[in-house]
């Protein structure tokens, strides 16, 4: 069949199938949230992919169609080699640099969207803060969480007014959900309320694809501010390691 006449979905099934002879005989598998997103809800069935692919076993390790991960990955390591995106964190962490603020909020604007280029766009405060939480210090983590409410809600004290931007993603009738506003009402009072503030007020809404910020810029105050483990994100037996191993394996069978 001419590859003018086939019909999208079996274009996608043969690149998924010229895919998995890539990976050595390996069957990578795709999980149901990646089905999602397509407003799909379903699962690969295991014994018709064994079916189809006689001979092969399921991918149960790294896929080799990604950038080879080190036997012990540091978070620099995923910046350069998982995260889909670094330069609006790498802006907003230069913003915060050029503000004069601490090196914790600094590497708060740093980390604050790392849910949003390596997981998942909806609620990517709470996954940030989570993937985090064992390797910062708690303001950090409990400031990248409340960035998630705090963006959707103006302070004059600090001059940060509800984004433009946010207008044109999103409608100038758009409303916070209800669980939104009561994390706001929540962190509004709490004593690291302004370090959360100013992630948002040194995000860069709409970044500046010209705008050249190295990683290396950060390195020293990682170092001093990120518990890095000596066995690697995701091979330390945190709360949080499945999460990096995830990252590091996304196409794991199980």
């Amino acid at each position: 069949m001419s590859q003018a006449a086939m019909t999208l979905s079996e274009r996608a099934d043969e690149l998924e199938e010229q895919m998995m002879h890539e990976l050595n005989e390996k069957i990578a598998t795709k999980s149901v949230l990646f089905g999602m997103a397509d407003g799909k809800v379903e699962i690969q069935n295991g014994n018709d992919l064994l079916a189809k692919n006689p001979g092969k076993y399921f991918l149960m390790g790294a896929d080799k169609r990604l950038p080879a991960m080190p036997d012990r990955p540091t978070l620099i390591d995923f910046f350069k080699l998982r995260f889909a995106s670094t330069a609006h964190l790498l802006q907003s962490a230069k913003h915060a640099m050029r503000n004069g603020l601490s090196e914790k909020t600094i590497l708060a604007c740093l980390l604050h969207d790392i849910g949003v280029v390596s997981f998942i766009r909806c609620d990517h405060g709470y996954w940030g803060a989570q993937m985090i939480e064992p390797y910062v210090d708690e303001e950090v983590s409990w400031a990248i969480r409340m960035h998630q409410c705090l963006r959707f809600f103006p302070d004059e004290s600090v001059n940060y007014k509800y984004p433009d931007q946010y207008i044109k993603l999103f409608g100038p009738d758009y409303e916070p959900e209800p669980y939104i506003q009561e994390e706001y009402k929540r962190a509004r009072g709490h004593k690291w309320y302004m370090t959360s503030r100013m992630i948002t007020v040194n995000d860069i809404y709409s970044f500046d694809p010209n705008a050249k910020v190295e990683l290396e810029e950060f390195t020293d105050i990682i170092g001093r501010n990120f518990r890095q483990p000596k066995e690697g994100l995701g091979w330390d037996n945190t709360p949080a390691s499945h999460m990096w191993r995830t990252l590091n394996w996304p196409t794991r069978f199980l």
